[in-house]
């Protein structure tokens, strides 16, 4: 069993406790969980003090703590200067079935890379105006949602073009993007931390589907530039959603010129073609395509039948690949930035990036 050393005092600050508790939660786990994974060689009592600064965990405990949470030893030590809160957090989808231990994961997850990130802005002592797209219209239909996907375009001076990436648009535009590992019920959310629009992104789930990215990438942009109605039901908010994200990656425009008119059929081999342009899957043409009046609702309906039959909607089964990036790099940028001039330490570029010295130090490879 674990020795319990209580040396913390009231007035101290309980800098190990809240890490510990953050560790925690990204870890998704009850203290009851973490005593069970641990062994149950310390209880969840104990770990409750730990947590409340009443008691610190000897030297043994704290390696394994540190191996079962998946964070540095020094993670539990380092407190950030900065403490952000997620503000009005908007999920993509699926958000009921997102248990509230997963939330508190994804929230905590998101506020521990936002710290460090906002952190590292101010010791660049960077001041980067965002060009933040806000359209005030109230979004009542889907009319309203692809009015507001145009107007993005001309904004950003998009033409009618391909966007060949969506996330590094989205952060020369100012947006914080970020990715997280989380459950495969969620796709993204929506939030402001610290007077900046930020976008989180699940990195584990679209793995090989860059499409996905985008398209939730730019729902998520919708969640935070377009205005709805008061007491709008949410499902309905959604779909408004979905319209402006498939609207701005393909522009009714060039879907009318390519698609045409009243359409019984469509060839894979034109989907693909179309997919690999303009980076849009399969089904999001489809929706385009009835939402232009292209396709009967009777044929949408037949056409998601054989999709389905298919097993296209499964992940990453949809057949043709968008080929770009669609990852965040600006954080990663700024970390070697700041070590460059010299204003952080190698250690510090490791807590900054989440890993040990040891691993930053084995990714680095200075040129001059």
């Amino acid at each position: 069993m674990y020795i319990c050393q209580p040396t913390y005092t009231s007035n101290m600050e309980n800098t190990f406790g809240k890490r510990l508790s953050s560790a925690r939660k990204m870890a998704g786990m009850s203290l009851q969980k973490l005593a069970d994974a641990l062994g149950n060689v310390v209880t969840r009592q104990s770990l409750n003090k730990y947590e409340q600064g009443k008691m610190k965990p000897d030297s043994s405990l704290l390696v394994n703590l540190s191996s079962v949470l998946g964070v540095p030893v020094d993670y539990f030590y380092a407190e950030p200067a900065i403490a952000v809160e997620l503000r009005n957090p908007d999920y993509r989808k699926h958000s009921s079935r997102i248990s509230a231990t997963q939330k508190a994961a994804i929230e905590e997850k998101s506020k521990n890379l936002l710290e460090r990130y906002i952190e590292l802005e101010t010791l660049l002592n960077l001041n980067e105006k965002p060009d933040y797209f806000r359209y005030e219209k109230k979004i009542i239909t889907s009319v309203d949602a692809v009015e507001a996907a145009s107007k993005l375009r001309e904004k950003w001076n998009l033409g009618y073009d391909p966007i060949p990436d969506v996330v590094a648009m989205l952060e020369d535009k100012g947006y914080k993007v970020i990715e997280i590992n989380a459950p495969d019920n969620f796709d993204g959310l929506a939030a402001e931390v610290d007077g900046s629009k930020v976008i989180v992104l699940n990195g584990g789930l679209f793995e090989g589907n860059n499409c996905r990215k985008r398209f939730t990438a730019l729902h998520e942009l919708a969640h935070h530039s377009l205005a709805f109605p008061e007491g709008m039901d949410h499902g309905d908010e959604e779909k408004l959603c979905h319209v402006f994200a498939n609207a701005v990656l393909y522009p009714s425009e060039m879907a009318k010129k390519e698609l045409h008119n009243e359409r019984f059929h469509f060839y894979e081999n034109e989907l693909i073609l179309i997919k690999e342009r303009w980076g849009i899957s399969i089904s999001a043409i489809f929706q385009t395509a009835l939402r232009l009046g292209i396709i009967t609702d009777f044929v949408f309906k037949n056409l998601n039948i054989n999709y389905r039959s298919l097993g296209y909607h499964r992940d990453n089964n949809e057949p043709g690949r968008f080929l770009s990036r669609e990852k965040p790099v600006r954080f990663l940028r700024l970390v070697y930035f700041a070590l460059g001039k010299g204003l952080i330490s190698t250690n510090e570029a490791a807590y900054y990036t989440g890993v040990s010295a040891w691993e930053f130090r084995k990714s680095m490879k200075q040129l001059v």
